[in-house]
């Protein structure tokens, strides 16, 4: 770096320094990365953990442009939050399925601010500095209530905010960039044309009738805190495609890219001439690296999906109560800013809480298994004479983890087929684009589920924030499981040693060593209500989704203890598990008003999809 460039970034790291408590840029630095490009990964990842900046800096070690001084470009987006926003999801997902996707499909619901802007890095904290001050100036004229009037053109179909909320909302959008001027060196123009949430934009003229009375369902007078938002982007790739790796892709050239399942890749569709047939040229978001990747191996993603929320402001002052015991603790938690408490109509707060503090638990048969395609003797077909494990077909996993006695443990504890892992991925890209929170997860202890919650964690982008549970009780009826004895199931240290993010700390309904082979159906019926009673006791302030992996069975035999219903009859519950396909749900969603939960429709529609049978291409040969 420059003379000048050096003191600068010391300037900066000395400001930091000069806090009660230790930077994340004074972590960074202490690891040994320079200032500059410390600054760069704490942007491109929202300030939110020197973890985060850290990986994003090993990741990009190859990236060409690292040095380049190439700042982010921010934006500022009233975002709606609650049922209002749950409507509005649904209406994304139902549009985009009766009428095709359109330009509103690249962003989640919002109101737009202000323009995008472009913020130097080590300039970025004043931002979320002046995000708050104009949050805490405009907080007590913010409109309780936002009015929202449906407007449809031959290419436009969205809400308008009119009238004085409207003048409220322009006021807080002038002052954020006046805020963001003075503190940050900004240059930033506020939106002060007609506010409006798009909710379709570039469509086909013949679906303007279809989308309009999917519109009118929303009814946007639903509950809703509004929530300012500041995002970020990299502004060199504004008008690229964005795709999504959907398979992992080891490179067979030095000029090809490396793909994981989740990655982005940004393509210019102006410099493909150098692609062959099926292939693409396209840079990393993961690593900053360019290179050839097969097309198929992904899929389109949308605009909004590679950028960075930094930091947000939350008009609501019942989310304060909720998420704050000390009045005095506000400022910053996760990267949310709370406005100081103030007085305001105690039943219109006590509403909000009761619309905030609901909570769901979502049942989740596990995805496809090995032996459900292979049979029962699936093991031998995939062990070479000194008990190593080979794929013979492609639905067998790539590899199978390392356990103590060896692959013979895998005979009745069967890991997901490639198609399974395929399956709860899409479950867990669905249940992200629903916009539902998942708070916690437990699953059976059986393998096929561990990676079914695991993959479903990962599309979640949950993966290292929420361990999962293992739990026992909700194990599958051991009847029905082959032999006198519980299946040898893997403990919790091989788990681990697997790289699934394993809690070691929870204290199961049921040791593992307490469940009976061959139990009778009310034993069963029995621990899996108190296992789930367990579970709920082990989330009182979770609030959100309690995700229960686990086997076909659970479907009824957890849900039915929370609605308050006793077991079936024995035959009855055989007949119907049976009819259960991979990733089935169930939802139950607590009633606090009337005291009980309710049975209502899960977030995601079902996985359907046809058998494929063996091909062999010895068939097709002469005389065979």
């Amino acid at each position: 770096m420059a003379a000048g460039e050096t003191q600068l970034y010391a300037k900066v790291s000395n400001k930091h320094k000069g806090r009660s408590t230790p930077s994340l840029l004074d972590a960074l630095l202490g690891m040994g990365f320079p200032a500059h490009t410390a600054l760069k990964a704490l942007a491109a990842t929202g300030r939110k953990t020197a973890e985060e900046a850290s990986n994003w800096l090993r990741c990009h070690r190859d990236d060409p442009s690292l040095d380049d001084p190439i700042p982010q470009e921010y934006a500022l987006f009233l975002c709606p939050t609650g049922s209002l926003l749950e409507r509005l999801q649904g209406f994304w997902r139902e549009s985009k399925s009766q009428c095709t996707k359109n330009r509103a499909h690249e962003v989640f619901p919002h109101i737009t601010l202000c323009d995008f802007f472009t913020c130097e890095d080590h300039k970025v904290e004043c931002l979320y500095e002046a995000l708050k001050r104009a949050g805490d100036r405009i907080l007590g004229s913010f409109p309780s209530v936002v009015p929202l009037v449906l407007h449809s053109s031959i290419s436009y179909l969205g809400f308008f905010v009119n009238d004085s909320p409207a003048d409220v909302i322009r006021e807080f959008a002038i002052m954020f960039a006046t805020e963001a001027s003075v503190l940050a060196d900004c240059t930033v123009k506020p939106c002060t044309k007609q506010l409006h949430l798009t909710l379709a934009h570039r469509f086909y003229p013949h679906h303007q009738r279809t989308l309009e009375q999917l519109a009118r369902a929303i009814r946007p007078g639903h509950s809703c805190q509004w929530t300012a938002v500041l995002y970020s982007r990299d502004m060199r790739f504004v008008h690229y495609q964005t795709l999504r790796a959907l398979f992992q892709y080891k490179p067979q050239n030095v000029d090809e890219l490396t793909l994981s399942p989740g990655d982005y890749i940004f393509v210019d569709p102006t410099q493909q001439e150098e692609a062959s047939e099926g292939w693409v040229i396209g840079i990393s978001q993961r690593t900053g690296c360019r290179g050839f990747l097969p097309e198929n191996y992904t899929e389109q993603a949308s605009e909004s999906d590679t950028w960075v929320k930094h930091r947000t402001y939350t008009f609501s002052l019942a989310m304060d109560l909720i998420s704050r015991k000390d009045g005095e603790a506000s400022s910053q938690r996760n990267g949310e800013l709370y406005p100081s408490q103030t007085p305001r109509d105690i039943s219109s707060i006590q509403a909000l809480q009761a619309t905030i503090a609901r909570r769901s638990v979502l049942v989740v048969r596990h995805g496809e298994r090995v032996d459900q395609i292979f049979g029962k003797s699936w093991l031998q077909q995939c062990s070479t004479p000194d008990g190593k494990y080979y794929r013979p077909d492609l639905n067998f996993p790539y590899s199978l983890p390392r356990r103590s006695n060896g692959i013979k443990d895998f005979e009745n504890d069967p890991p997901l087929s490639s198609c399974g892992i395929f399956q709860s991925r899409m479950a867990g890209e669905a249940l992200l684009d629903s916009g539902i929170r998942v708070s916690s997860v437990f699953a059976s202890p059986a393998l096929h589920c561990v990676q079914t919650a695991r993959h479903i964690l990962e599309e979640l982008k949950l993966e290292k924030r929420i361990k999962i549970r293992v739990e026992p009780g909700i194990f599958e009826w051991t009847k029905w499981e082959s032999g006198k004895t519980t299946p040898t199931l893997m403990t919790l240290d091989e788990l681990k040693e697997a790289n699934f993010n394993i809690s070691m700390d929870y204290r199961p309904a049921f040791p593992l060593a307490s469940l009976l082979p061959a139990e009778s159906y009310d034993e069963y019926a029995e621990r899996c209500a108190v296992s789930v009673g367990r579970i709920i006791s082990a989330c009182p302030r979770d609030v959100g989704v309690i995700l229960i992996v686990s086997h076909g069975s659970a479907l009824d035999s957890c849900t039915r203890p929370l609605l308050g219903l006793p077991p079936r009859n024995s035959g009855d519950f055989a007949q119907m598990v049976r009819k259960i396909p991979s990733l089935g749900m169930c939802f139950c969603e607590e009633n606090k008003e009337e005291g009980k939960w309710e049975l209502v429709n899960p977030p995601v529609k079902t996985l359907t999809h046809g058998s494929n049978s063996a091909f062999n291409w010895r068939n097709w040969l002469p005389g065979s």
